[in-house]
Order: C-alpha cells, then sequence, then structure tokens
C-alpha cells in the first residue's frame, strides 16, 4: 500500500485491502469473496480516494436511493456495483457494503484464459455509483446464489480445476450482470426519453451560443457531466434509446445542424463548419459525407431553385 499528500492510496494486492480494512487475509491470492455482514470493513481507507490493482464487483442487499441522472430512484431489493482496476474510489457510497457479498479479482487470476479479453469489453465496470444495477427481488436471489456457489468453491474445492470453475462462474455473472442491465435500460425508459431530450436541448444551447468557437466540437465527456452521467452509461443509454452510441449522436445532431446551415444561410463550407467547431473544414466534408453519402455544396445546390 502505497500513499502520499497529493496521491489516493494504492492497493496492488489483495492481502493489501484485506489488512487496510481490517478483514481476514484472503484464501487465495488472487481471488477473494467476504461477506460484508460477517466481516464489516473497520479500517478508515475506504472513505479516503482510493485505487485497487484488481476488479471489485459488490453485492449490496440493503435498501437505499441513489441519484440517476437530476432524480433519484429507490430500490428495495439491491444493487450491484461494479469497477474495473485502477478506478478511483473512496465514497461511502462505493467503499463496499453492511449487507451483501464484495468479490475482488486481481487480473493475474485471468491471465491465459478468454475471460482475461472479454471481460474488458463490458462497459458497465466504467459506471459511476449512481449508475449502479439496481436488483429486483428474483435477480438479486439468483445472484445470491451465484455468489454462495463461488463462496462454497473458494471454502472447500481448492485443486487443479478450482480455476477454471471460478473463471465460469465470473463469466456467468457478468453475463447476468449484461442482462439485468438491458432490462434497467428498459425499465428507465421513460426517464431515458426524457435524459434524450434534455441532452438535445443542451446541444442546441451549444450551438445557439456559438459555444464551438471557443470550446470546439461539443464531446460526449461534456455531455455527461451536464446530465450527471459517465461517458460510458451516457452512450450505453442513448444505444438502448436511439441504436447509436453517445458520439453517434453528436455527429447526428451536428449534420442535422449543418443541413439547416446550408440551406438557409449563405456561409461558406468553411465557415460553417468553423461554426460548428471544426478546425479544418475537410473533415467536416468528410463526415457530412459519411453520413449523407452527399457532399456540404451537393447538399446545398439541391435547394437552389430549378430553371
Amino acid at each position: 500500500m502505497k500513499k502520499s499528500e497529493t496521491s489516493p492510496l494504492r492497493f496492488n494486492s489483495l492481502a493489501e485491502a484485506h489488512q487496510a480494512l481490517g478483514l481476514p487475509q484472503p484464501q487465495h491470492p488472487l481471488i477473494s469473496l467476504l461477506d460484508a455482514a460477517a466481516h464489516p470493513v473497520q479500517g478508515a481507507a475506504t472513505q479516503e480516494p482510493h485505487v485497487l490493482s484488481f476488479y471489485k464487483i459488490a453485492l449490496k442487499t440493503g435498501a437505499g436511493q441513489l441519484a440517476y441522472g437530476q432524480g433519484h430512484y429507490d430500490f428495495t431489493e439491491g444493487s450491484l456495483l461494479l469497477a474495473a482496476p485502477n478506478q478511483l474510489l473512496g465514497s461511502a457510497q462505493d467503499s463496499g457494503c453492511q449487507s451483501g457479498t464484495v468479490l475482488l479479482v486481481h487480473p493475474d487470476f485471468l491471465l491465459g484464459y478468454p475471460l482475461a479479453k472479454t471481460i474488458k469489453q463490458h462497459g458497465f465496470f466504467s459506471y459511476a455509483t449512481n449508475e449502479a444495477l439496481h436488483l429486483s427481488d428474483k435477480e438479486k436471489a439468483t445472484l445470491v446464489a451465484l455468489f454462495a456457489s463461488m463462496e462454497e468453491e473458494l471454502s472447500n474445492r481448492l485443486d487443479d480445476l478450482s480455476q477454471e470453475v471460478l473463471l465460469a462462474q465470473l463469466d456467468l455473472l457478468l453475463t447476468y450482470a449484461q442482462r439485468f442491465y438491458q432490462r434497467q435500460f428498459l425499465t428507465r425508459r421513460p426517464a431515458n426519453r426524457l435524459l434524450l431530450q434534455q441532452i438535445d436541448e443542451l446541444l442546441d444551447a451549444y450551438f445557439e451560443a456559438q459555444q464551438p468557437l471557443v470550446q470546439g466540437l461539443p464531446t460526449v465527456h461534456y455531455l455527461a457531466a451536464q446530465v450527471n452521467l459517465t461517458p460510458s452509461y451516457l452512450s450505453d443509454m442513448l444505444r438502448s434509446l436511439t441504436g447509436q452510441n453517445a458520439q453517434q449522436h453528436i455527429h447526428h445532431r451536428l449534420i442535422e445542424r449543418a443541413k439547416e446551415r446550408l440551406a438557409v444561410t449563405s456561409l461558406s463550407v468553411g465557415e460553417i463548419a468553423y461554426e460548428l467547431g471544426f478546425e479544418h473544414a475537410q473533415s467536416f466534408s468528410q463526415l457530412f459525407k459519411a453520413k449523407t453519402n452527399t457532399t456540404p455544396l451537393a447538399f446545398r445546390r439541391s435547394f437552389a431553385p430549378r430553371r
């Protein structure tokens, strides 16, 4: 464990984290599963900014309330929070849980197995605490049973096949998390439509205030910050609604704005590109053609009166 005045705490091994949190030493050096009720966190480290060099999956089974966008949602059955290695943690919300289970998995446990690559494809590891997976009673029961099977494997059956069994169980856990997040996007669709409307209004205001002239093209990070979501969650949410991720949605709105300017103004293509935040008119023309299958000038000529 290392700490400086300017850097967060860093835990490079499961043993370091267990010791700092006042927990028993892990049964396996690369994977541990903790019952938060039986082994409550005693150290103060989780209240400080800290970085883990391993994956963390926390199943909280208590009731509570979490922010979502500009609002709040109650969860009475439980929630699942997932964090990737080297992700900054350290608030009371993401420190762990007083009731539930915490799974820690070092990346070295995955080396040489397909899961070492596929686990990085799950965007929910970069979601924030306020974007936790809210579980129904049945979903919670499914995950509780799976964690119980992993605990049994760790406690009683460590042998030559234990790693393969645990990896299969972890892969299944992540598949369930993906399924349940897809369900959550569906059940939150009314709220997500409001967020989509808010995002479009933010983009309209960005252009109307001529912010591209100062700040350049609107970015996914800018939009995500405005609606209190992470870029990855925003992209996944938009994809569930529109079939486009956040960057594609920005491009769509850019092209719609460009079409309007081409149709109703006499500004040159270069002037419109600059107005929208492009540094080079060629980049704008390339994006416009890729999205519309025509050039900006050809699009403008289509509005010229025919003789």
